[in-house]
């Protein structure tokens, strides 16, 4: 792999661009050493043998199967578990890791996928990646990417080097601009792949990794946006990531009989002059609560998003439900802080859910289950519920198993609650 002790013949990471290990959790290592040598390699690119520093260009790839799905294995230990019993729970080896690649969203080669047309021989392909290897793009984007303080100096070493080989791939003449889409496209990938890394971090129990919420923005005046794995999170419950401007998770009382409801809302603003529900046949409860916060947005605009002019924007509204039930009542105070958030271009606090109703007049709404919601917030992986002050005799029966589970925050007008949910 490094050096051949015998005679001094450098060994493959010298010789080669890159070294693939197949199966990886069939390889052992003789001596703890042999760890140690990779971990420095991988975060140097060097390595010594005796007196001498060698100094080598060869990457490190390792490819590997569950006896498992991704998702069992992720109740019983972590994605990192096909690695070889010496360095599958070495915290500071997987931080060496830039890019955990989900190959389970790889589709397996079938015919259909082959092309009918001519293609590159591979000798010439691979001939023009590694001179690609001698080139970056970074100095073109360095200057409009700005990635969020959750990432450390080898999460941002990790993450950039990602970000080059994807833009290289997508732009291989360095003459070409790269455009901010594209950018994107890379950092979100590049975001995901090591957050991956991190996230296996924090479950062997290093505290030092805890803060796993990566986030970007483009350009000076980009909204920040976080990225997150696909398989940690059911898209039925309440991600612990900041929600993009005028995302919020709010509960609501549903019909008689019916219970309480998860509801997912959503609020995009255009050029235009009003408030509209998306959602087809929508039911009464549900109209009232759009009233409501459309009248409180143009009377209290100033004291909720300041000297952005409500009638300016068109705001589109889509309610979403995510357990079944149908009423959708009582949801004046999210709907307006969906609204508030997509105006203001900031965005809303992770695993924050949101319950109460207003009048027209700004009035909040008594919550006669608030202990009922507080079950539910907690059952769909919620760590905050956010309710109107009344309910706070209610909450005084929460058990202590649910009070250790979940946060509660009291507002007393659709301001305070606002600024307690802003993501700042």
């Amino acid at each position: 792999m490094f050096v051949n002790n015998s005679n001094g013949q450098r060994g493959l990471v010298c010789q080669y661009d890159v070294v693939c290990f197949d199966e990886v959790s069939g390889i052992s290592f003789d001596q703890k050493d042999g760890v140690n040598i990779m971990k420095g390699y991988m975060e140097s690119g060097e390595f010594s043998r005796g007196k001498e520093s060698i100094r080598a260009e060869g990457g490190i790839v390792m490819l590997g199967n569950f006896e498992v799905d991704v998702e069992h294995q992720q109740r019983i230990g972590h994605l990192f578990g096909p690695l070889p019993p010496e360095i599958r729970d070495d915290s500071a080896f997987m931080d060496r890791i830039h890019s955990y690649i989900p190959g389970w969203d790889y589709p397996k080669i079938h015919p259909n996928m082959m092309t009918s047309h001519y293609g590159l021989v591979s000798d010439f392909l691979s001939e023009s990646w590694r001179q690609l290897r001698n080139e970056s793009r970074l100095p073109k984007v360095v200057d409009r990417l700005s990635l969020g303080d959750a990432l450390s100096g080898r999460d941002r070493r990790a993450t950039m080097k990602t970000v080059d080989g994807l833009l290289k791939l997508m732009y291989p003449s360095g003459e070409m601009q790269i455009s901010d889409e594209d950018l994107e496209w890379a950092v979100r990938i590049a975001l995901e792949c090591r957050r991956r890394v991190k996230e296996q971090q924090k479950r062997i129990g290093s505290a030092e990794f805890r803060n796993t919420m990566f986030s970007y923005r483009i350009g000076d005046d980009g909204i920040e946006q976080y990225v997150s794995t696909p398989e940690l999170h059911s898209e039925n419950t309440v991600s612990p990531e900041p929600l993009p401007p005028g995302q919020i998770w709010a509960i609501g009382p549903g019909e008689e009989n019916e219970g309480n409801g998860l509801y997912k809302i959503e609020v995009t603003a255009t050029p235009g002059s009003s408030i509209r529900l998306i959602n087809v046949k929508a039911p009464s409860g549900l109209r009232e609560s759009i009233r409501a916060a459309e009248q409180v947005l143009y009377t209290q605009s100033k004291g909720l998003i300041g000297d952005h002019d409500p009638k300016s924007n068109e705001f589109a509204v889509q309610i979403r439900a995510l357990s079944p039930v149908s009423g959708a009542s009582c949801l004046g105070i999210p709907i307006l802080l969906a609204i508030c958030s997509a105006a203001l271009r900031k965005n809303l606090k992770g695993g924050f859910v949101i319950v109460g109703g207003m009048s027209v007049g700004g009035t909040l709404e008594p919550v006669y289950n608030a202990l009922d919601m507080a079950e539910l917030a907690a059952e769909k992986g919620a760590s905050t519920i956010v309710l109107p002050v009344s309910s706070r005799k209610q909450m005084n029966e929460m058990s202590d198993d649910l009070a250790a589970r979940l946060t509660v925050v009291y507002y007393t007008d659709p301001r305070d609650a606002l600024l307690k949910v802003l993501g700042e």
